[in-house]
């Protein structure tokens, strides 16, 4: 269960980031929206990061939270913020995606 908790959380983490991105793109009323719901996402995410470290080793889970937050952002970054998909990117992208599973099987 402190494993699903964390995945919410990482998944809350990339809503923060894609809010925050588009507060910065608008203006106006509209990014006081996008503001609001940065906050909202910021919230969900550290409270069920709190939740999920009472079970599991904080040094894992940190890491998986934010590994799962840079994977999402980046992808966001690329599918919805047309940044560059280099092959750097993606090939590094792959690595830390690589590191999280591994993080996981060798966690109690």
């Amino acid at each position: 269960m402190n494993w699903i908790l964390l995945i919410i959380a990482g998944l809350f983490e990339v809503a923060f980031a894609g809010c925050l991105g588009k507060a910065k793109e608008t203006t106006g009323t509209v990014s006081y929206y996008w503001f609001a719901g940065f906050l909202i996402c910021l919230t969900i995410s550290m409270v069920l990061l709190v939740k999920a470290t009472k079970e599991l080793p904080i040094g894992t889970a940190y890491a998986v939270w934010t590994g799962i937050g840079a994977v999402g952002t980046v992808l966001i970054g690329i599918f919805i913020f047309k940044e560059p998909a280099t092959f750097w990117r993606i090939f590094f992208l792959t690595t830390l995606i690589a590191s999280i599973i591994g993080l996981k099987f060798v966690s109690n």
